[in-house]
């Protein structure tokens, strides 16, 4: 492939990656979520405002971080002991390794799938705006709950007296766990990963066991946010569909080529054996009649 090639495609990624990822920039800058009312006897709002066991720098460092160097170590491991002939690459005038296209390819899809994932987590969240477990104590309604004429009224005439505008704002996006479905998303798919790309020589269970620690890392995130009143049970449980799904058809996207130049590949064996079958059982019934014809044509000799 050219060097004009190459430059084509990279910046034709890039500008279709920048162009779904605009809209997550829109909505965490200018992105409103819709003011919900709320029942003074609904206890599942009243819980106390706690600090993230897992903030947003360690979860955007491990799921990201951690996937991308498993790719491009992975990657430059196959790269070293492929003895496949490849298209060469080129880009400036020079030829890219093996180990950087496929890293580069490896890496940008995973990528994309990310934003989709976090594209649809903040499409619900600013839809819907569901108050978070500890709305309560973040807003501070101007509403005198303890009279009965509010016990079970919606009331959506209010005002939060709560000092944090940021925290105000946070706390009516619960809907779906962002926490969630990212984490699902990044360990999800690089469980995926390993059972495609790695393949250990030495114990069997060992890639089992990075894939359970993978989903373990979704697994401990998700449920973190429910102990830390981030989330409603059911925030999470849709976090991970939502992350876990974007996983499985982002990866099973990513091979289908694969896929269908396996099959075309198995197909093109099974046509050429089934040619040496036929033309085997050819030359057999041949043999075989020409055996016997020649049989009928000679004379019985008669022993005395």
């Amino acid at each position: 492939m050219d060097s004009r090639s190459v430059l084509k495609k990279v910046i034709t990624d890039f500008v279709v990656l920048s162009a779904v990822a605009l809209p997550l920039l829109v909505f965490r800058l200018f992105g409103t979520p819709p003011v919900r009312g709320f029942f003074c006897n609904d206890e599942t709002i009243r819980y106390p405002f706690k600090d993230s066991t897992v903030p947003n720098i360690a979860l955007y460092f491990v799921g990201l971080g951690l996937p991308i160097i498993v790719m491009c170590v992975t990657e430059i491991i196959l790269a070293h002991q492929s003895t496949e002939p490849t298209t060469p690459v080129y880009l400036f005038g020079m030829r890219m390794p093996l180990w950087l296209v496929k890293s580069y390819e490896m890496v940008g899809i995973f990528c994309f799938g990310a934003v989709c994932s976090q594209m649809i987590t903040d499409v619900g969240k600013y839809t819907i705006g569901r108050l978070r477990p500890h709305f309560f104590d973040v807003c501070d309604p101007s509403v005198d709950c303890s009279l009965s004429m509010y016990q079970y009224q919606y009331i959506t005439d209010y005002t939060c007296r709560g000092s944090s505008s940021k925290k105000l704002r946070e706390a009516r996006l619960s809907f779906p766990s962002g926490h969630s479905s990212f984490s699902a998303y990044t360990m999800v798919y690089l469980a995926f990963y390993i059972q495609s790309r790695i393949h250990w020589n030495g114990s069997v269970i060992l890639k089992h066991a990075a894939q359970l620690c993978c989903v373990l890392i979704s697994w401990a995130t998700a449920l973190s946010r429910i102990n830390d009143n981030k989330h409603h049970w059911s925030d999470v449980t849709v976090g991970l569909i939502i992350g876990t799904a974007t996983a499985v058809v982002t990866f099973c996207l990513s091979i289908k080529e694969e896929i269908v130049g396996f099959r075309k590949k198995c197909g093109t064996e099974k046509t050429y054996l089934l040619s040496r079958v036929r033309h085997s059982d050819i030359v057999y019934h041949g043999l075989r009649h020409s055996v016997r014809s020649r049989g009928s044509r000679e004379p019985s000799v008669a022993w005395s």
